[in-house]
């Protein structure tokens, strides 16, 4: 029952359907108010589901076939699924990559883990830097950075060191380094000597950089003077207190507490010379103090090195020396306690010509007195 099907009906037959269906005061209405009367009393007879779906303006059957094509296939509903776990799995991805705080160790003793940063020298081409970062550091990096901290980058830097003041203008940014999480060590190249730190933090967009920590100073030596060493803690262990050294382990001027801290934690033993042990001082029969002697014998070696052509033929002193494919040449000569005179020779075959430098050299070593702490600290 609808009010278009009733308006074509004659008053009549609304009031005697008035009538039937109860309606009260239905003699005295007009045809509009039959109408209605009718229609609020068909909608009451009718169930819930049935008032609400009537109460909904019916639409035109071409609303109704459109309506049928957007509604999604199971298929399309399923791609929709995978594509979501695709994002947040991304989106996972990425918060990991930029996530710097230090991951636990497995096998290690559990403890907190605080900023630090340590660099060292594993050789004329390679340092190592090494650091540890606590969540709560990057945290207050996401604070400061701000609407920033959504494009910014984890970056490793390497400080070009003029002097020894930290912050200092004389610090230049000679590279930087795009890093990602999970990691805590990093092996950096050096192409020639150089005394430098660095730092670890996140790079805007805008260039703005928000550093986490920063490292000692370390100075790389020259390619003449060491080889390179292995590239793994269980390697540093053979090499430990060279590698320390070289990371200025025992300058006064570059020292760093977490370089020692690092290096007894790994290998567990302590770095530097032994610590004096303080013990009543020996003495001869009329009570001085006497001192206690060994034995301390030092030698020394010269490495002569050098480039000439590839077909040249080199002496050093009259003996021959091996030229290597690309032209240079190494060898290692007595040193003794004494100053000496060593030629080098050069010659290339079919009268190239002849070239000869000389090198002195002096060596000038002295014993002195024993060394006694106890009578020194008296």
């Amino acid at each position: 029952m609808t009010s278009a099907s009733l308006k074509e009906k004659p008053v009549r037959d609304l009031a005697r359907m008035a009538k039937q269906h109860g309606v009260a005061g239905w003699h005295a209405m007009r045809k509009d108010q039959l109408i209605k009367a009718l229609v609020s009393k068909a909608k009451k007879a009718l169930p819930i589901d049935a008032r609400r779906s009537a109460a909904r303006p019916a639409k035109p059957s071409g609303e109704r076939s459109k309506a049928a094509l957007v509604q999604p296939s199971p298929a399309a509903v399923a791609h929709n699924a995978e594509v979501a776990r695709r994002i947040a799995e991304a989106r996972e991805r990425i918060a990991k990559a930029k996530n710097l705080a230090t991951p636990p160790e497995n096998g290690r003793a559990k403890r907190p883990v605080r900023d630090r940063m340590v660099l060292m020298v594993r050789g004329p081409y390679w340092i190592h830097a090494f650091w540890e970062v606590s969540p709560r550091s990057i945290e207050r990096a996401q604070s400061a950075l701000g609407q920033e901290w959504h494009g910014a980058r984890p970056v490793l830097r390497v400080l070009r060191i003029e002097s020894g003041l930290q912050g200092s203008p004389s610090e230049q940014v000679v590279r930087e380094i795009e890093v990602h999480g999970g990691v805590k060590n990093w092996f950096i190249d050096v192409r020639e000597p150089l005394r430098c730190r660095v730092e670890i933090g996140y790079r805007t967009v805008t260039g703005r950089f928000h550093a986490l920590v920063r490292s000692n100073a370390v100075n790389t030596p020259a390619a003449s003077q060491c080889d390179t060493l292995d590239a793994h803690w269980g390697d540093i262990v053979n090499d430990c207190d060279r590698i320390y050294a070289m990371s200025g382990g025992f300058s006064p001027e570059n020292n760093s507490t977490e370089l020692q801290e690092l290096f007894e934690e790994r290998l567990r033993r302590p770095m530097g010379p032994p610590s004096a042990v303080r013990a009543e001082p020996a003495v001869d029969e009329e009570g001085e103090p006497t001192i206690t002697t060994f034995q301390l014998e030092v030698d020394a070696e010269l490495i002569v090195y050098g480039a000439t052509r590839p077909d040249a033929y080199v002496t050093l002193q009259g003996e021959p020396i091996k030229v290597q494919p690309d032209g240079t040449f190494r060898v290692r000569v007595d040193l003794p306690n004494k100053r000496q005179v060593l030629p080098i020779v050069a010659s290339v075959p079919n009268g190239g010509g002849r070239q000869t430098v000389v090198m002195a050299v002096e060596r000038n070593t002295k014993a002195m007195e024993p060394y006694s702490r106890e009578l020194h600290e008296e």
